[in-house]
């Protein structure tokens, strides 16, 4: 069976409003990846040809028939796979790497079948913003007997920082997609433990003026975007955001920090005016006194300074190097954001 692969280049065209092609005669039981069977959390670049995601943590969902579906793939410019995780019915979650175009998922029985993509890591240090993107998950569709699912998130939450918010190093201290896993970094686990919609961005080396690896621009010029040319879903649902940023901006001075820093979070009230915003002290302290003074001149209800302090320590395990948060490190942080949500529905 032929398929119709596009290149990272071509979905980015596609969505600033380039005639899309049409899929061959013989691709009839392929199921776009726009197809309202599939469910998308995170930030996905979505056209009848092509869903792009460059962001660890992000996942989709869908329910089939039968003893096996296919996930289609354009690997065309990738040069380091990004890798996933599956899982069917809710059992254990296989890695793969998304390096061929054809990925088999088997299940026992005629169904039906639920299963979950979770995307645990795509590596910060090749291009993953400016198509033809070097890294990412880009999906072409899928093939089998799919059905409806009804959506069963209760909220929406979003999250960004930088490759702490990624799961860099969340399971050993190299900086390698092995070692790497989003869904094990605290926006994951806090999403899941409350069963919200999950919008997890995170991306190395980024502060909100510094920029970051991967030739990301610094948080305040990535907002808004999947990647370059490709508009993100508003977050204007969304009930709570929490913001990391400032581990990488050490560079910078105080003033120049709290402006960039006060510019982001207006950004951010403006696209989201009802959300609960949660400025966190960065885990290293980086412009601690900075973010909490511009939470204080805010003065917005819905904007808190969350003060971190001791929350993780190095002597029990809780990092892996100097900076990221080690799997264990990340649940202890999920735990009190959890706390923290719970307490205002009280």
């Amino acid at each position: 069976m032929r398929r119709t692969l596009l290149t990272a280049a071509t979905v980015a065209g596609l969505l600033v409003g380039a005639t899309p092609p049409a899929l061959a005669s013989g691709d009839s039981d392929v199921v776009r990846p726009d197809d309202r069977r599939i469910a998308y959390e995170g930030h996905w670049g979505r056209t009848a040809e092509a869903a792009v995601t460059v962001n660890s943590g992000s996942r989709l969902r869908f329910r089939f028939a039968g003893s096996r579906a296919h996930a289609l793939f354009d690997v065309s410019s990738i040069t380091v796979p990004a890798q996933i995780y599956v899982s069917v019915d809710g059992g254990a979650k296989e890695v793969h790497a998304v390096d061929q175009g054809d990925l088999t998922i088997t299940a026992d029985g005629r169904g039906p079948h639920t299963v979950e993509i979770s995307v645990k890591d795509v590596f910060s240090r090749v291009d993953r913003w400016t198509p033809p993107l070097e890294t990412g998950v880009v999906l072409t569709g899928l093939r089998g007997h799919l059905l409806p699912q009804r959506a069963l998130m209760h909220g929406q939450f979003v999250f960004y920082g930088d490759s702490i918010t990624q799961g860099v190093m969340a399971l050993c201290d190299v900086n390698t997609s092995d070692c790497a896993d989003g869904t094990a970094a605290y926006p994951t686990l806090v999403a899941d433990a409350l069963h919200a919609s999950l919008t997890q961005v995170g991306f190395g080396r980024q502060g909100v003026i510094q920029t970051g690896n991967g030739g990301v621009p610094a948080a305040s010029d990535a907002y808004g975007w999947n990647y370059a040319g490709s508009r993100a879903d508003s977050d204007r649902r969304a009930d709570v955001i929490v913001v990391n940023q400032g581990t990488n901006d050490t560079a910078f001075g105080s003033a120049e920090f709290r402006a960039a820093y006060r510019g982001y979070l207006a950004r951010l009230r403006a696209a989201a005016p009802h959300a609960r915003i949660l400025a966190l002290r960065p885990f290293d302290g980086s412009h601690a006194a900075d973010i909490a003074a511009v939470v204080a001149e805010l003065a917005d209800r819905r904007t808190e300074f969350v003060d971190t302090t001791g929350w993780l320590d190095a002597a029990q395990g809780d990092f892996n190097g100097t900076v990221h948060p080690s799997a264990q490190g990340h649940r202890k942080v999920a735990d009190r954001i959890v706390a923290l949500i719970e307490k205002e529905h009280q």
